[in-house]
């Protein structure tokens, strides 16, 4: 069972995986160092747990000790538990979940791996905003995908913005990141995947045309502000578009994912 050990100045040593949560780099280089990723809220700390990652350590106020005790019994972890304020000051924002866990990540999967036995796959390029990975993974964990990869330059899945969003799905989605970027929608195609890109491009057909038929898929977002590179583009086997209304051209990637996986899940 896990220790419970009270804490009471906010400069406590035990504390270091919970400091300066909003700083995004600093909490990059140090999660990366130390190989722990950061989990929050009641259901995506039990998520993490349950899925099996290893806990370093829990941060929780008094009242949320009861709803975690069965968590809590099965770890060896230590529990830091302290007021909703004294937490405020060592993460510098208001835990208002009120509950915290520092989760051991694992080694890399190998693509081999999470392709496995996979029919519908997510190909995510250079997205970069740690919400829309997280709200990208939880469409296709909703609507039935099986795996997400991920281009080098994404922004990390584990990190805890990217987690509260997906609501735990990045622990039950299979993912990895692609070892390389310029080949890497031939070498899916090669596999046997039909590569459907989402894009604005002038022979894109309406998304429901792009995936009729098709048994495996791998469906191909790109970032935020230009979409996929000319590269992914032109390698995709086919370049598929959301039809819009006019004067709307796109959608935000978050939402275009969770149309296109509606729509390809349902091929």
């Amino acid at each position: 069972m896990a220790e419970l050990v009270e804490i009471t100045e906010a400069d406590d040593p035990r504390l270091r995986d919970y400091r300066d949560l909003r700083d995004v780099q600093l909490r990059k280089d140090l999660e990366a160092e130390h190989g722990l990723f950061l989990a929050e809220g009641e259901k995506v700390v039990r998520r993490a747990v349950e899925s099996g990652y290893a806990p370093r350590s829990f941060l929780m106020a008094p009242r949320w000790l009861d709803g975690l005790a069965d968590v809590l019994e099965r770890s060896e972890a230590p529990c830091y538990v302290m007021s909703e304020e004294l937490a405020e000051q060592v993460t510098g924002f208001h835990v208002h979940r009120g509950a915290l866990a520092s989760l051991e990540r694992r080694p890399s999967v190998p693509v081999d791996d999470v392709l496995a036995g996979a029919r519908s796959v997510l190909v995510l390029e250079d997205i970069v905003d740690h919400t829309n990975v997280g709200a990208i993974l939880r469409s296709g964990a909703a609507l039935g995908f099986d795996a997400a990869l991920l281009a080098p330059r994404c922004a990390d899945p584990l990190y805890r913005r990217a987690i509260k969003v997906s609501m735990g799905a990045v622990f039950t989605l299979p993912w990895t990141r692609l070892p390389e970027w310029y080949d890497a929608l031939p070498a899916l195609s090669a596999r046997g995947f039909t590569t459907v890109a989402l894009t604005l491009a002038d022979d894109a057909v309406p998304v429901e045309e792009a995936v009729a038929g098709l048994d495996l898929v791998a469906l191909v977002l790109g970032s935020e502000g230009h979409g996929l590179s000319e590269r992914w583009q032109e390698s995709a086997d086919r370049r598929a578009i959301i039809p819009m209304h006019e004067g709307i051209d796109s959608l935000n990637v978050a939402a275009a994912s969770a149309v296109a996986c509606y729509v390809t899940a349902r091929r």
